[in-house]
């Protein structure tokens, strides 16, 4: 949402100081410059990265407009998760857990949290923890360094398209000057004729360095940086996990595991002790 408003002020301020200055939108609106300096800058995301990356590129947009996921609301519901599960696995012991994480769907600790249930990644991340664990030859050291290695990997992966999209930003404004050239070689032919004709195809050029300076550092450039601050916030959703599925295999009780998990949980949008408390509790009575 604040992507959104901020894209709308980005617009309005370029326009409306425009407009101050009795400056004319049609000026502005030159589909062949769009077309340059859009189109080869889509070629060259094309030829720089793989399906997969451009895959990640069109997957986190939407991310981008809907805002974060991992809100305090969230948060706690993880927290509640952890909770009942470490509860359900003191019940039925960490072998009887194992159908829980074969079949997560039909589980009757994960079928009661569908948000949560959709984040496959986070599913897997724990569902492969409970079945390394039931096969008892890995210490909780051994899990730790698992874990962490996995987190390292996702946020690596994930990085991929946020460096891709910066790189597309940061060559906007070479591929404005391409087509202000362009625009440029184009006046030249017309150097001769009427001065409307040659002032108007000046003011075409001057608009291809325009546009890219302005897709470089007021849309492009800014959606790259905040999609890398969602990928922090789900390394550190992660790190939540770890912290919490950690504490419990080292013989932490549950409601203490699940305080580790919540120390983990960056401050503005840690719930507290005692909300946590009253969440998990009320949830498992």
């Amino acid at each position: 949402m604040f992507a959104l408003i901020g894209i709308v002020v980005v617009l309005g301020s370029i326009i409306g100081g425009y407009l101050m200055e009795h400056g004319h939108l049609m000026v502005l609106f030159q589909p062949a410059e769009l077309v340059i300096i859009g189109g080869a800058a889509l070629g060259s995301m094309l030829i720089a990265n793989p399906i997969h990356i451009l895959m990640g590129i069109a997957k986190g947009l939407p991310v981008i407009l809907k805002g974060s996921p991992y809100s305090k609301a969230h948060l706690l519901e993880t927290l509640k998760l952890l909770y009942d599960l470490f509860s359900h696995i003191r019940k039925v012991g960490m072998a009887g857990a194992e159908a829980d994480a074969e079949k997560p769907d039909q589980s009757p600790v994960f079928s009661k949290y569908p948000k949560i249930l959709k984040d496959h990644h986070a599913i897997a991340f724990l569902c492969d923890t409970l079945r390394t664990v039931t096969t008892g030859a890995v210490s909780h050291h051994e899990i730790d360094q698992i874990l962490e290695t996995d987190i390292e990997t996702h946020h690596h992966a994930k990085a991929q398209p946020v460096a891709a999209l910066q790189t597309i930003a940061d060559s906007l404004p070479g591929l404005g000057i391409v087509a202000a050239v362009l625009g440029v070689v184009i006046t030249m032919g017309a150097i001769g004729g009427p001065p409307e004709e040659v002032g108007h195809k000046v003011a075409a050029a001057l608009v291809g360095t325009f546009l890219g300076i302005l897709l470089c550092y007021g849309f492009i450039g800014p959606l790259a940086s905040n999609l890398n601050k969602i990928n922090e916030e789900e390394g550190q959703y992660y790190q939540v996990l770890r912290q919490g599925l950690v504490a419990f295999i080292k013989g932490s009780p549950p409601l203490i595991a699940v305080e580790f998990a919540r120390r983990t949980i960056p401050g503005h949008v840690r719930p507290g002790y005692q909300e946590m408390e009253a969440a998990c509790r009320g949830k498992a009575s």
